[in-house]
């Protein structure tokens, strides 16, 4: 399910957590970014509208965010953090050409054999990397 502002407004709400204007600018962006943002990507969109806003902040809402369980941390990439409002387990496919992270349905929970039945997983992820079908075309276009 991909939650809606008024969704994760609300549960800021039951948990007790502070609906400062920063802070709900930052959840407004995730919902209406379903890219799978980066801090940078985050604060260099808010910015523009807040200019008073600093990165330490987005860094300690997205923080909170997590630690509330509202927002995922996916890193497809060593050298990259990204922040996901999808919380469900799902997969992440990264096209190589456009850089583009799409979501995709998997039974996680089904793939996970019964050796490790008495380990505690603390993260379920399924990351693919590829050429997306619009890479593809376009490249099948330039032959």
């Amino acid at each position: 399910m991909k939650p809606s502002f008024e969704d994760l407004k609300q549960e800021l709400k039951i948990k007790n957590i502070n609906l400062s204007h920063q802070r709900l600018k930052v959840i407004e962006f995730l919902t209406q970014n379903r890219c799978h943002p980066t801090v940078d990507q985050i604060f260099t969109n808010l910015q523009k509208d807040i200019p008073t806003l600093s990165k330490t902040t987005v860094y300690n809402t997205l923080r909170t965010l997590v630690a509330s369980g509202l927002v995922r941390v996916i890193t497809i990439e060593d050298k990259e953090t990204r922040y996901d409002i999808v919380t469900e387990n799902h997969g992440h496919f990264k096209c190589e050409s456009c850089g583009t992270i799409f979501d995709f349905p998997i039974g996680i929970d089904s793939m996970i054999p019964g050796v490790l039945s008495k380990f505690v997983i603390n993260d379920k992820n399924v990351y693919l990397n590829g050429v997306c079908p619009r890479c593809l075309s376009n490249l099948n276009e330039n032959k």
